[in-house]
């Protein structure tokens, strides 16, 4: 190149520079304890805002005082010390979310922590945003199928809502929240997982499952465990959920599962309590209660106009000694659609899924659940009723009538029918004809002990023999009069050469 080539190559980088002048606010940290750093001359900082201190432990502004700013460190904040500089950003906190997050293990700010390739950023998106407001909602009509017979029969969730699964430790909580998972395989729904204050080994426990059963390909586990810093654990569900939101506003189905909202209360407070909240009635109930119904109330079935995609969340909570009545419990259920109520005695006693039908409930997952399975299923709150009512007698050994034995009989079976082990979900259809099978009387001589091998080969018969009746459920999902009475009739010929088998 000659000398006046580079002199009007010099001259045109000249002309074309420009350069971009940027403020950028900055405070100092006073004071750092427990967390939260006390930050001053952030004149312009807004709640939920992302900051970075000395470019070593990001942060999120979490309460505005006078004179000064209170910052949570989403870190180390063993790092932090005082004196040291904070860089406001001027946007609320944000993660990034892409489709590759699907099958991987995160921590509470989007990054991988499962030792893979770092996912690539795709969309950045903050952790808290508005719930979608009536007119960009619709009424939950798609059922969100468990594989469990008795959720899916008693206590039917729907895509877009949201259903509480409540209960004392070791009572099955998690294992239902799991297999919900493993049961959404080829349905078209996307997973998250999010493990709030566990440990570790449980969480890879978790993940170990997942990928064994072929799930984690379409399951975030977002993961706080009870080692990382409590503002950490206290983001994580509004970084599930905002994840979550992500395939739901591409149209998809997304489910949420938050593990456990008790443990995240726990956090908040100790937060709450080292930014000089008022622990007791003047601030803390009404906060967590904010915390939580802004969170649990952005699951949505969005319009059709938004694309239609939903949002199912399905929070845990962990009560003591069953007592519902506490203050955590009753904030979330007053929250939610519903729940599912897992009672100490009744997992105790062998009846696993432990599922109380008097106290679940759900309120709009009816209107969701295929009429096949309706019909089947509409008899049987009312058995576990009347059996509940009428054990008690027999226990006396006083005379029975034979109407009020026949009752008893019916709940004994209609238990065992209901029993399941975990990891071995069912799909609707064969939840359907379990439940014929006991509807119909055809397990009432049967001794309880044999129940479930038995009725495990009744599935097998229709299936193997009478495949053009699953299809027809399977299509038109309900049971019609030609299918019942077909039904019936391979009903009373297979249990009849099982009876002369026993």
């Amino acid at each position: 190149m000659s000398q006046r080539d580079i002199f009007e190559e010099l001259k045109k980088q000249i002309r074309d520079y420009q350069t971009e002048v940027r403020i950028e606010e900055a405070g100092r940290v006073v004071e750092v304890k427990d967390g939260v750093a006390k930050v001053v001359g952030l004149s312009a900082a807004k709640m939920g805002e992302r900051v970075t201190v000395e470019d070593k432990v990001p942060g999120m502004v979490y309460s505005l005082e006078e004179g000064l700013v209170m910052v949570i460190m989403l870190g180390d904040w063993s790092l932090v010390s005082e004196g040291d500089k904070v860089y406001g950003s001027g946007e609320l906190m944000s993660i990034n979310v892409s489709q590759k997050m699907l099958g991987r293990v995160i921590d509470a700010l989007g990054n991988s922590i499962d030792n893979g390739d770092k996912i690539d950023k795709e969309k950045m998106m903050p952790i808290e945003r508005d719930a979608p407001g009536v007119i960009d909602r619709k009424p939950v009509d798609t059922s969100l199928a468990t594989g469990i017979l008795a959720i899916d029969a008693l206590v039917p969730i729907g895509r877009g809502q949201r259903e509480l699964i409540i209960g004392d430790r070791f009572t099955g909580k998690t294992a239902i929240a799991v297999d919900t998972i493993i049961n959404q395989k080829g349905l078209g729904v996307n997973c998250i997982y999010v493990a709030i204050g566990q440990k570790q080994s449980k969480v890879a426990q978790l993940v170990s499952k997942l990928k064994e059963k072929g799930a984690l390909e379409y399951t975030v586990v977002v993961s706080a465990c009870s080692s990382d810093p409590t503002p950490m654990q206290m983001i994580a569900p509004f970084v599930g959920c905002t994840i979550g939101e992500y395939f739901r506003d591409k149209g998809q189905d997304a489910l949420v599962i938050y593990d456990d909202l008790t443990k995240h209360a726990w956090a908040y407070r100790q937060i709450s309590l080292s930014l000089r909240r008022p622990p007791g009635r003047e601030a803390y109930p009404g906060d967590i209660f904010y915390l939580h119904s802004r969170l649990l109330e952005r699951s949505a079935k969005l319009s059709d106009q938004l694309g239609g995609g939903s949002l199912t969340a399905l929070p845990i909570i962990e009560t003591q000694g069953g007592d519902v009545s506490s203050y955590i419990p009753t904030n979330v259920i007053s929250i939610t659609d519903g729940q599912i109520y897992l009672d100490q005695d009744a997992f105790n006693a062998g009846n696993r899924p432990a599922v109380d039908a008097g106290l679940s409930v759900s309120r709009v997952g009816g209107a969701a659940q295929i009429k096949a399975m309706k019909q089947v299923a509409g008899q049987l709150r009312l058995d576990l009723a009347q059996y509940r009512d009428l054990v008690g007698f027999a226990q006396f050994g006083s005379d029975l009538d034979e109407e009020t034995k026949n009752k008893i009989t019916r709940g004994k079976v209609m238990i065992e029918l209901l029993k399941q082990e975990q990891y071995a979900t069912l799909p609707v259809v064969k939840q359907c004809l379990i439940l014929f099978a006991g509807n119909n009387g055809f397990l009432d001589k049967i001794k309880p002990e044999e129940i479930r091998q038995k009725v495990s080969r009744w599935v097998d018969f229709i299936y193997d023999k009478q495949l053009h009746l699953v299809t027809k459920i399977n299509s038109e999902k309900k049971i019609n009069d030609e299918v019942d009475l077909l039904l019936r009739e391979a009903g009373n010929s297979f249990w009849k050469e099982e009876n002369e088998q026993s």
